[in-house]
């Protein structure tokens, strides 16, 4: 059975993916622990005595103050600051994998990233990792989860990600993707996801110079 990692993966690169499970040392490095624990610290940021900027914040203390504050206006903060559950295992039907919240009065679960937020919404591969885990929270309960949310604690925000349609068919595809790999897929063309890619030095993939756009 797809963990949510990769199914994330898959929706990002399939062949990410296929070293991912070839070589099975990923870690998740202390730094972006680090990042993360601060989604579970909410409230105590928020006091103005605390000292922001010996955070790993990527804003002004004065601005993440600010964003606190607008989080604290969100309809999911008692999610936010006082979850049910927290890291909980969730076994789905299709996948499986960790929740960082759960609330189990409204049905949500909430992941959390140590990343930068895009201008609107959340990125494709932590959607796709989102559906997967509001739909295993369904599968456990046995009722419908409308939404899930992916939080970005680092800039203290936090994005909503319906279950639509059209996320729950990209859901499917990287199901299917995740499942089709059994060798090295081919080599993506958007380069840009390569950069930062922790294979690209085994993969392969060329990074193409300025001549050559031109």
């Amino acid at each position: 059975m797809s963990t949510f990692a990769d199914l994330a993966a898959a929706a990002y690169c399939p062949r990410k993916l296929y070293y991912r499970r070839r070589d099975d040392e990923f870690e998740i490095p202390e730094t972006v622990r680090a990042k993360r624990r601060l989604a579970f610290r909410y409230p105590d940021l928020a006091d103005p005595d605390s000292d922001l900027a010996s955070e790993p914040i990527a804003v002004t203390p004065t601005q993440y103050r600010a964003n606190l504050g607008c989080l604290r206006e969100h309809d999911a903060w008692e999610l936010l600051a006082e979850p049910d559950r927290t890291e909980v295992l969730l076994e789905g039907k299709d996948a499986r994998g960790i929740a960082h919240k759960v609330d189990d009065s409204v049905p949500t679960v909430s992941l959390v990233s140590a990343g930068e937020p895009p201008e609107e919404g959340v990125w494709a591969p932590q959607s796709v990792r989102a559906v997967a885990a509001a739909k295993a929270l369904a599968w456990e309960l046995g009722e419908s989860v409308e939404r899930a949310y992916v939080e970005y604690p680092t800039y203290g925000r936090v994005r909503t990600v319906e279950l639509t349609t059209r996320k729950k068919a990209r859901y499917r595809e990287a199901l299917a993707r995740a499942s089709s790999i059994d060798g090295p897929p081919s080599r993506i063309e958007n380069d840009a996801k390569c950069d930062a890619c922790e294979y690209r030095s085994r993969c392969g993939t060329k990074t193409r110079s300025l001549r050559s756009l031109l």
